[in-house]
């Protein structure tokens, strides 16, 4: 319960109307406070002031109203500019790339605070009464008209508003065209894979193996989408209340259907526990970054090799691409790949998780960028350093042999891409990777 809650919220606040729907609430509420402690005289003494001058019912009203306009005016800038700028992003790195701009917290805020400042200037104007008002459903014959009211206290909320305002517009204005550059884009999509990293696993420096499955009888999908999250501690709960062993046969991020395996169930019967373990299992029609490091492989890899496709032909963002994937793979590589579920002793957990071993990264990471980068003898003279840069600080010789075996396998690539001096290059600078981990031949 306590993941599908931390579920939730992520979700809810990646979603583009959140903070918008938020702020204006917070607005409402503020508005009405305001225009209370008016009505009670808490904001007599702004009449008395003598750095402002007070505002009559008339000015009041003029000057709530341009401050509604223009902040609505502005809010349908700013979301335009907004929808201008992911077009450009999702178009030119990849369509994946749109939930990371609508969930930018700099894009949320701004247009929040626009939209707040005009549900503000709107409750608060209409408590502003001109001093000829009469009051409502009262007939003119038997009325007396009613003293001028100007909230002196919500005026000066909204002008405090309109002042954040002009900032935040300012930050916008140098935020969108900062944030799709593509350094930028990519440093924060790097950033975010090893931060998950670093909490999916984060043991260093320990290379035991992940604990085999044990099998039994599998528990089949019901329903269809990819696997966007799994409630490990619900799960385990349940496995122990059963006494049974679960093993996981899929991961955050696979697509399932079906007929398809969730886990297997050994140790209890699965019409025991299948109500319970299936509501630990979140199912949508895409995947997220929460509980899946690989989502944020995918998308350096895309951008690279759109980057490396003939339409654009743009090595140096692939270059930029391969840089942050070298970082996250030589991260993966210097720590303990078994998912902790458990808050006691791993061994005798009652759930495993599907295990996700170092080549599995290596391969979802520079096995997948290797066709494009053999094409440019640019990237592949990068992506040959930047694959010596991550092994060498892992100690594990597995691991180092499999990220020498994967520059090995670019360069049979690179032979059959490539011809000439750009051959010649590549194979030169190989050479040089080998002889980096005591390889003294190089294949011909």
């Amino acid at each position: 319960m306590k993941a599908e809650i931390r579920f939730f919220w992520a979700r809810l606040n990646a979603n583009y109307w959140f903070y918008p729907a938020l702020f204006a609430i917070l607005a409402a509420l503020l508005a009405f406070g305001t225009v209370w402690l008016d009505r009670n005289g808490y904001g007599a003494f702004l009449s008395e002031a003598q750095w402002l001058v007070p505002v009559g019912p008339s000015g009041a009203s003029d000057i709530l109203s341009v401050m509604a306009a223009a902040m609505i005016g502005v809010a349908s800038t700013v979301f335009s500019i907004t929808l201008v700028a992911v077009t450009y992003a999702s178009g030119n790195y990849g369509p994946r790339l749109l939930t990371n701009f609508l969930e930018d917290k700099g894009n949320q805020v701004s247009l929040a605070t626009f939209i707040c400042t005009f549900v503000y200037a709107l409750i608060v104007l209409r408590s502003v009464r001109a001093g000829d008002e009469l009051p409502a459903g009262v007939g003119a014959e038997s009325a007396t008209t009613l003293p001028g009211f100007a909230p002196q206290l919500s005026l000066l909320g909204a002008y405090i508003l309109v002042g954040l305002c002009v900032a935040v517009l300012v930050f916008f204005l140098n935020h969108v065209p900062s944030s799709i550059r593509i350094n930028k884009v990519l440093e924060s999509i790097g950033t975010r894979l090893l931060d998950a990293v670093r909490d999916a696993y984060p043991v260093e420096d320990s290379f035991a193996d992940a604990r085999e499955p044990q099998g039994g009888e599998p528990l089949p999908a019901t329903a269809t989408g990819y696997v966007q999250l799994i409630d490990f501690e619900d799960l385990v709960k349940t496995a122990r209340k059963h006494d049974c062993t679960l093993s996981l046969r899929v991961r955050t991020g696979d697509f399932v259907h079906p007929g398809l395996p969730l886990l297997d169930v050994k140790g209890c019967a699965v019409d025991d526990i299948e109500a319970s373990v299936r509501e630990d299992f979140t199912l949508g029609s895409v995947r997220t970054p929460e509980q899946d490091p690989q989502f944020l492989i995918d998308e350096l890899v895309e951008i690279g090799l759109r980057a490396l496709s003939p339409g654009i032909n743009d090595p140096f963002t692939a270059i930029t691409a391969l840089h942050w994937l070298g970082a996250a793979i030589s991260e993966i590589g210097r720590r303990d790949l078994r998912k902790t579920v458990c808050d006691d002793d791993a061994d005798d957990c009652p759930v495993i998780p599907r295990s996700d071993g170092f080549d599995h990264f290596v391969a979802r990471g520079f096995g997948s960028i290797r066709g494009g980068v053999a094409t440019s003898p640019v990237a592949a003279l990068v992506m040959l350093d930047t694959i010596s840069n991550a092994a060498i600080p892992i100690v594990h010789d597995g691991r180092r042999q499999m990220l020498i075996d994967e520059g090995r396998q670019l360069m049979e690539q690179a032979k059959i891409d490539l011809k000439g001096p750009d051959l010649a290059k590549v194979r030169e600078r190989f050479d040089r990777f080998e002889r980096t981990f005591g390889e003294t031949e190089s294949e011909d």
